[in-house]
């Protein structure tokens, strides 16, 4: 008799709670915003609703499709032409806020760089899959890897988006040292990347300044240390159980976005410790099963994949809840699946579809093919 498959609950319910805290929050975080910029209090949690319904429906949907679907060359080489077209044409689309990373289809925004991760991801999986018995050939493994990824990574930074180009350069090397790349080639890569990050950071004055702010925000309060400063009073001023829903005082003008990049500092604020860690513990959630997940795959190809979307959903939230904490510099990096934007939320919902779908497929513990095994 056939086993009946059955997804991780625990997965699932820690990505509807956030999506749920979403909807939530965007809307005590917008309202004032949304009132003085388009005189709609509901003008985003409006559309962070719908797209919140579309991305359950995707995830509903994929989540039903076998993953080994994907394991197919010639979908993975379509979708990253796809995606460098998309990369490439959005250079020459209308800035906005000085950098061109969305398009405009019907007033809602396209993010290409959020699918260029899925992308990255597929693309990761299937080479490793194939040739993870030569990992440490650099010519067979490593070249074709840092050919497209780092073709990808860099079409990011042309918008310029650092930071999602970082996050994207760090969900590959975390799949490619699971795959059991030498610790010695792991070194020469950072010694490599680290001094080129550097150059990309100080290449650009806000950039650098950003830097300075973060170790001493005060030196200036009213300039580039301001959004640091608003960010740490809005979480400090949370206390244990938050000023209350809607109650927050940040948001009014202080925050830089408060529905994006900074929700979580609203969240804080609002709901105290105690919801900021709920949050904290979701994503958590989501780290165990995804891993979880990763060890008991049934094949190698949806173990990598279940790393890297895994790896993609909680090392963004990571990053984000660092910069909101004053643990790194201010960069744009929005927290997923509770930041107000379409793009991140369809991408990411669909992505954990997938991770769910390799969750059915699950094998006992002891018969798990790790993805470091040979």
């Amino acid at each position: 008799m056939a086993r009946k498959l059955q997804s991780d609950k625990w997965l699932f319910l820690a990505t509807l709670a956030l999506v749920c805290v979403s909807v939530v929050m965007v809307y005590s975080a917008s309202a004032v915003v949304a009132l003085e910029r388009y005189q709609q209090p509901y003008y985003f949690v409006t559309r962070q609703v719908l797209y919140a319904l579309a991305g359950l429906a995707v995830l509903s949907i994929v989540m039903r499709i076998d993953y080994r679907t994907y394991r197919n060359e010639q979908l993975i080489w379509a979708l990253a032409g796809v995606v460098a077209f998309m990369l490439v044409a959005v250079l020459f689309a209308r800035p906005i806020n000085g950098s061109r990373r969305w398009f405009g289809l019907g007033g809602f925004g396209v993010q290409p760089s959020e699918v260029a991760k899925v992308a990255a991801i597929l693309f990761t999986a299937l080479t490793l899959d194939r040739r993870m018995h030569r990992i440490n050939d650099v010519k067979y493994s490593l070249l074709p890897l840092a050919l497209i990824v780092g073709g990808l990574a860099g079409l990011i930074l042309l918008e310029p988006d650092f930071g999602t180009a970082a996050t994207l350069s760090v969900i590959v090397a975390v799949m490619v040292i699971a795959a059991g790349l030498r610790l010695g080639y792991v070194a020469g890569f950072a010694a490599v990347v680290l001094p080129l990050a550097y150059v990309v950071l100080v290449a650009e004055p806000y950039r650098w300044r950003r830097i300075v702010a973060f170790w001493n925000p005060e030196a200036d309060p009213l300039g580039d240390g301001f959004h640091l400063l608003q960010s740490l009073i809005a979480v400090g001023s949370g206390g244990w159980l938050g000023r209350g829903l809607m109650g927050g005082v940040q948001k009014l003008f202080y925050l830089p976005e408060p529905h994006t990049d900074f929700i979580f500092a609203v969240i804080a604020e609002e709901l105290g410790l105690l919801g900021a860690t709920l949050v904290v513990l979701c994503f958590c959630v989501i780290a165990w099963r995804g891993l979880r997940t990763a060890v008991t795959a049934p094949d190698r190809f949806g173990a990598f994949l279940a790393i890297g979307i895994t790896t993609m959903v909680v090392a963004q939230a990571l990053l984000n809840v660092s910069v909101v904490l004053g643990l790194m510099p201010t960069k744009g990096i929005p927290l997923p699946l509770v930041s107000n934007g379409g793009s991140s939320l369809l991408v990411n919902l669909a992505s954990l579809g997938v991770l769910l779908n390799i969750s059915q497929h699950a094998v006992n513990d002891t018969t798990a093919v790790e993805p470091g095994a040979a």
